[in-house]
């Protein structure tokens, strides 16, 4: 429903804070009319001018009607009022729930689809429309270089990213972290390269392995293709990744069996750029790997975390904790509503 919005919105801007304005008057009028003026303006925290604005255009479209008692509503507002109900209602809700989610979490902003991507897949693409959209609002223009995480709702994502992304903008995505160990269609490399065709910008690859020891890990820095890419991630002003729940990434990533009793024992509940987090936002481990680290996403212009699904409630507050303020966060109903249970 968010991309509708939009479209509804580019046509007539401010309109959803018009219609929910007007559909308020509206609601308050069937179920108290007939009333007066300055009894409507009180009950809704209206002063009574922009009431009368209100009150007026719902008159003209002959929604609304006078009597010597008071405003009342006429058949066609009645209709009205009742088509629009469900629509209205779900709008209201998610937009409430946006506000609520993002003061419990601390950050700038949430978005949330309707639905629960545990048990619907076509949320994801849903949430995959609402990354575009971020993206078109928030990169400048002109180069824009942005990390992407791999994973199976990165891969989804990139699959949903439009062309438009790349009007007035140059466009290269790079993998955020070292991904190589995954299977091939959702490592970060593929994942930048999937994003790139389909916005018609460029991509890097960086060949390192998922996991590497510290004896490697030095090394590694030292080769010059390395070291250009590691450069250019350093320099991005942008990054797209996704948030997991601690045990399905561990066996994702084939810890071993006394890594992953190590995390049960610590209580790990999420993962993000290979930090491990428990309940409470403590790091309980981490995987040492070229790219990102978390105080780099601090600087970072454009931060947006894709985590969907009741499943994930959990893993999104754990590392939400880390989150810069600026974090944009895309989920969905499923995760909102348990977050907001806690």
């Amino acid at each position: 429903m968010h991309q509708e919005i939009e479209w509804i919105e580019r046509i007539v801007p401010d309109v959803i804070d018009t219609l929910s304005r007007r559909y308020a008057v509206l609601k308050q009028i069937a179920t108290f009319g007939p009333i007066g003026r300055r009894s409507l303006a009180e009950a809704l925290g209206m002063s009574e001018r922009i009431l009368r604005s209100e009150a007026d255009c719902l008159k003209q479209q002959e929604l609304v009607a006078a009597t010597k008692s008071g405003m009342v509503l006429t058949d066609k507002g009645k209709e009205v009022i009742q088509g629009l109900a469900s629509f209205i209602d779900q709008l209201l809700d998610l937009k409430q729930l946006e506000l609520r989610l993002s003061q419990k979490l601390g950050i700038e902003n949430c978005l949330v689809v309707a639905g629960d991507s545990d048990d619907q897949t076509q949320v994801v693409n849903e949430m995959g429309r609402l990354v575009t959209n971020t993206l078109k609002t928030l990169l400048p223009r002109g180069r824009n270089v942005i990390a992407a995480m791999g994973g199976t709702t990165m891969a989804q994502i990139a699959a949903c990213l439009t062309p438009d992304i790349s009007d007035q903008r140059e466009l290269l995505f790079v993998p955020a972290r070292g991904g190589l160990g995954e299977r091939m269609e959702i490592q970060a490399n593929n994942v930048c390269a999937r994003m790139a065709r389909r916005t018609g910008g460029k991509s890097r690859s960086l060949y390192v392995p998922e996991q590497v020891s510290e004896s490697t890990y030095r090394p590694l820095l030292k080769e010059p293709a390395v070291q250009e890419v590691v450069t250019l991630i350093r320099q991005s002003n942008a990054v797209i990744h996704s948030i997991g729940t601690a045990m399905h990434m561990a066996h994702r990533r084939s810890m071993s069996q006394e890594m992953i009793a190590m995390l049960n024992e610590r209580k790990a509940v999420g993962e993000a750029f290979g930090y491990f987090f428990d309940e409470a936002g403590q790091v309980v481990y981490r995987i040492s790997r070229i790219g990102i680290q978390l105080e780099d996403l601090a600087s970072m212009e454009c931060v947006i975390a894709v985590a969907g699904g009741t499943s994930k409630a959990k893993a999104i507050v754990s590392y939400m904790k880390h989150a810069p303020k600026q974090t944009c966060l895309i989920t969905d109903e499923g995760a909102a509503k348990a977050i907001l249970k806690e």
